[in-house]
Formats: C-alpha cells, structure tokens, sequence
C-alpha cells in the first residue's frame, strides 16, 4: 500500500484529493496537514511514501518545505501541487528535490499517473509547466526562486508594509546604511531595478 501525505490550506482540495486516492487501487492517504509545522511534526511520527505538496501555505513557503522534508526526510517522494506556473517556482522546487510538479487543476488520472512514475524513481512535470521551461528556456531572467537570509525576509516584508528605511532600522535596531545594503541586495537576487519590484515579485511567488 502506498502511503500519501497531503499538505494543503484548502479544505476543498483536500478532500477531493483524498476521496481521488483512496478510491484508487494500492493508494492510502495517511494525513493531511494545512501547514508546513504540522507537516514536519507529522512526519516524526511516520513517514509517507508520497508527500503532495501545496506550494502557497499559511506559514511557509512551499519551497522552503520541501527542501526542509528532503533534507529530513529524504526518503520522501514530494510532488508539488500549485496554481503558479511561473518557470522560476518549478525549477526551485525540483531544485530542491522534488520528483513532480503539477497543476492544481490537473485532472485525478494525472496525479495518479505522476505518483506511479515518481515511486519507479522517475520524475514528472505536466504538460503545462514543461510548456512553460521551453518557453524560458533561452530567453534570460530568473530561472529559480532566489535564496533570501532571514534578515532580508524581515526587510522585505516591513518594505511590502509601507514602512520607510528609518523606519524599518529603528524597528530591527540596525543602521540605515544597513537596510539599505540588504534592499540592494534583494533587487540583486530578483534581478529587478526596484524594491517596489523585488515586493512584487516576492508576493506573487508567495514570499510574502
């Protein structure tokens, strides 16, 4: 019996994915999680075979997750659900060790036909998103998610939140100079002319 993990904020679309599997043939969905915390306090107590995978959760970025269950779990075959299909959020997550990426709105016989291949050590992205990495392939700009320190995030969330260099120095207790430093170093990773940019970017990908 092959043991499913879902970790997904949407009570709707765990529930479907849950009455899909299990009415399928070898497949049992052993939990479900709406968090990434819950996810990696679950998987202390027994792991899956399969972890599906939403890429927008409340306390993480799905990303992050995966790298964080891969790197703990490495034995976990992790197959990212998403409604983005933006070139730079599928090469991270298989970057980071996913064996799929496919869409939310995928029909059920291609989740099921994705698990089959990704337990015979295979990969699979859907039609979609390899439509999309032929598109980008070539054609410049960010190829994956860029890799944020813990003080940048601090210093791009204050920035989404309207608050100014001062502002934000006085509020983490560092230097102007400072801020400002990781502000150039935000639109460096982004690959953007602006912090207004770089904000833009991080929300859409799910930063923020």
């Amino acid at each position: 019996m092959v043991r499913i993990f879902i970790t997904d904020d949407h009570p709707i679309v765990l529930e479907g994915l849950k009455n899909v599997l299990n009415a399928t043939e070898g497949f049992a969905v052993t939990g479900t999680c709406s968090t990434g915390k819950e996810t990696l306090e679950a998987f202390q107590e027994k792991e899956p075979d399969i972890l599906l995978l939403d890429i927008n959760l409340p306390d993480i970025n799905g990303v992050e997750l995966c790298a964080e269950v891969k790197k703990k779990h490495p034995d976990v075959y992790v197959i990212a659900l998403s409604v983005h299909n933006e070139a730079p959020i599928i090469n991270s997550m298989l970057r980071q060790g996913a064996s799929g990426y496919i869409q939310k709105n995928a029909l059920s016989d291609i989740i099921v036909a994705a698990i089959r291949d990704v337990l015979k050590g295979g990969s699979y992205v859907c039609e979609q998103s390899r439509e999309i990495l032929r598109r980008q392939s070539g054609k410049g700009g960010l190829t994956q998610l860029p890799k944020m320190t813990r003080r940048e995030k601090e210093i791009l969330k204050l920035a989404a939140e309207g608050l100014t260099i001062a502002q934000i120095a006085e509020q983490l207790f560092i230097s102007p100079y400072t801020v400002e430093s990781h502000r150039k170093n935000l639109m460096d990773k982004f690959e953007v002319n602006s912090v207004a940019a770089a904000i833009k970017l991080a929300g859409q990908y799910g930063f923020l």
